[in-house]
């Protein structure tokens, strides 16, 4: 019998009300010891009205939520205790809870038993982290979709056909006598393999905009001194972010700001400038843009001139492997003559900007509305699930059947652990313990 777990549900600040959290085959039992009512004898959902009791002092007057299994989000009894928000009542209840045999839950303990009876599959487990800490409704409806599990559906065709692959090349193998199955040849085998490997892969580009609509990305803006960098930054969060002045090496720290554009949030960085400098100090921010430029998903490359000259071929040259946006600043001081990006960040003059960031990152109506695998935990299953059948496609004329299946079978273990249905109990538990507690 698994331990009945208590936590507060709510965040721990006093408020109007709070609700303490059970789960546990006997927790009908533990909170009926210092419950002003008998609960073990109910046998449906209910809402109870009554008091939380130190012996005979009145703690609280409460109100319970209990859910009978499996009609509960853990599949569990469970029992939701509505108090009044204050910290010193709903401490107290916890600790009565303590006394009478419940222990604390630990982080995201509530949604592992709904995994582990068959509640959630860990698709619909992560969406609840994920959507928890959606900042913008278009990462909500994403987050929601999964939880409704509607991306979960997305897996059901692959898994179908990977698994009716996988039992006919093992009855061809056993029972080749039967002519009613189907002949599956290393050819055959191949073009089955190559339709799935190419829905995998258009999962694989869905669920990559998936999540930069769920996650947002890191944005740095890179360019030589006094280049115009923070006022671009000034001008995309719309305030004095960073320090603005004519004097080159003004930035020597990476500043931060954050934008919600066409509900995707970009997580910018104004860097220091790139160049050659023998002062220590400028030369620890340059090293730290280089670094930023290295984790960011986009870069803005700034430019305040169509000939480049030195310090600007440097530029280029860091972002050559980059996802780059190429920018031409100062467009009300210079006569520019070139089809290329040109804004004036002095005068906020960055639409064309915006757009283009739009434009790059491919992001579609499509993208917002519908589910897709958003997580990287789903799409590095995939992508292996994707690596195994091309395996088979690769070795197909030099391998036979039997190795080949070797593969498959792999190709749809990984399948199966994307909702968890063979998933490593071990890998499970690392997913849930980044959840809040109470969850």
């Amino acid at each position: 019998m698994l331990e009945t777990i208590v936590a507060l549900a709510t965040p721990p600040l006093r408020s109007a009300l709070a609700i303490v959290r059970f789960s546990g085959e006997d927790c009908f039992n533990v909170v009926s010891r210092f419950f002003s009512k008998d609960l073990t004898s109910y046998t449906k959902n209910s809402i109870i009205h009554g008091f939380i009791k130190d012996n005979d002092e009145v703690v609280d007057e409460v109100v319970l939520l209990l859910y009978k299994s499996p009609r509960s989000f853990t599949g569990e009894d469970s029992i939701e205790i509505i108090t009044h928000g204050s910290p010193l009542i709903f401490n107290k209840v916890i600790k009565l809870a303590l006394e009478n045999g419940a222990r604390m839950a630990t982080p995201g303990e509530y949604s592992n038993r709904a995994y582990m009876n068959g509640k959630l599959d860990l698709i619909q487990a992560e969406s609840i982290n994920d959507l928890i800490n959606a900042e913008t409704d278009e990462s909500k409806k994403i987050s929601m979709n999964a939880l409704l599990g509607e991306t979960s559906k997305l897996i059901y065709p692959l898994k179908q056909e990977i698994g009716d692959l996988l039992s006919n090349i093992e009855a061809n193998i056993d029972y080749s006598e039967y002519t009613d199955i189907i002949d599956l040849d290393n050819e055959k085998i191949v073009e089955i393999c190559k339709v799935i490997v190419q829905k995998i892969d258009n999962l694989i580009k869905n669920g990559y905009k998936g999540k930069i609509i769920k996650d947002g990305i890191n944005v740095a803006i890179i360019g030589k001194p006094n280049v115009g960098k923070s006022s671009l930054l000034n001008a995309l969060v719309g305030e004095n972010k960073a320090i603005v002045t004519d004097i080159k090496g003004t930035t020597r720290d990476i500043v931060e700001g954050k934008i919600n554009l066409n509900g995707i949030i970009l997580n910018l960085y104004d860097t220091a400038g790139i160049r050659e400098s023998d002062d220590y100090i400028e030369s620890i921010g340059i090293n730290k843009s280089k670094n930023i430029l290295n984790k960011a998903d986009l870069v803005i490359a700034l430019f305040d001139n169509e000939n480049f000259d030195e310090e600007d071929k440097e530029i280029l040259k860091l972002t050559q492997d980059k996802l780059t946006i190429r920018v031409f600043n100062k467009s009300d001081l210079n006569n520019y003559s070139n089809d290329k990006l040109y804004i004036s960040a002095l005068n906020k003059d960055i639409s064309k900007l915006k757009n283009e960031i739009l434009k790059v990152l491919g992001i579609s109506k499509e993208n917002y509305d519908n589910p897709s695998l958003a997580n990287e935990r789903d799409i590095g299953l995939l992508i292996s699930c994707q690596n195994e059948l091309n395996k088979v496609i690769e070795l197909s004329s030099t391998t036979s059947i039997d190795l080949l299946v070797e593969h498959i079978k792999s190709a749809y273990l990984k399948i199966l652990s994307i909702t968890g249905e063979d998933y490593d109990f071990d890998m499970a538990k690392e997913i849930f313990s980044r959840f809040c507690l109470g969850k």
